[in-house]
């Protein structure tokens, strides 16, 4: 079998990295952007077609930062790339007003939680001003009132200098409809912060490329 050619011995103006330069980042396929963080390759691949087949074995580039089957070292550099984008986002919206950056907040929010597959719950705290103070994972598992504790949630935003808070939790299924379980501890949490003076925003449910908001359905 012929031995494909190294990207080193294509045309320059072909090569992923130089293309990137000239007609910038957006212009490259999928498989060329991850080829240009996998590097290595093997010596019967480019490194494209390495990326190809790592592309189709997954199923796409979402799937592909929680597919298994990686050598050791892609995967820690799939990780490391989701977890930078994570941290830009998220610095992006520290420090920004609540309301007039919803924005910022919710693709944040997506990048964090959309593809996990357990339920997290977290909790965005907020000052007077309604800036962002900071975000803290706090419950793992079906969102119940067994599994979050309102006394928790007004103990950390105490230590947060908190004077407003926004509930967030994912949907593994993709599917953002609240249950029942979902409306009762978003209850028992907004009564738990009143005696304390701290008010809820909005209790956020993330999903499939989508979000339900308790506050923008005016059932909060």
């Amino acid at each position: 079998m012929r031995k494909r050619l190294s990207v080193r011995d294509w045309p320059e103006s072909e090569r992923p990295a130089v293309r990137a330069k000239e007609k910038g980042i957006e212009a490259l396929s999928d498989a060329e952007l991850l080829s240009l963080i996998l590097k290595k390759c093997t010596c019967e691949q480019t490194e494209v077609g390495v990326a190809l087949d790592l592309l189709n074995r997954a199923g796409g580039l979402r799937p592909l930062f929680d597919y298994l089957d990686l050598p050791g070292p892609q995967k820690i550099v799939l990780q490391a790339v989701r977890e930078i984008g994570r941290r830009v986002l998220k610095q992006g919206m520290i420090g920004q007003n609540f309301v007039r950056s919803p924005q910022a907040v919710t693709d944040y929010l997506t990048a964090s939680l959309r593809d996990l597959k357990r339920e997290v719950f977290k909790v965005l705290f907020l000052d007077k001003a309604l800036k962002i103070l900071g975000d803290k994972d706090l419950f793992f598992g079906t969102v119940d009132e067994a599994a979050v504790h309102p006394r928790e949630i007004v103990k950390e935003a105490l230590l947060q200098n908190a004077s407003n808070l926004v509930l967030v939790h994912n949907h593994p299924s993709g599917k953002t409809e609240p249950s029942r379980e979902d409306y009762e501890i978003t209850q028992k949490i907004k009564s738990a912060c009143q005696t304390v003076s701290v008010r809820i925003l909005d209790h956020i449910i993330i999903g499939e490329n989508q979000y339900f908001s308790f506050s923008e359905r005016n059932q909060l």
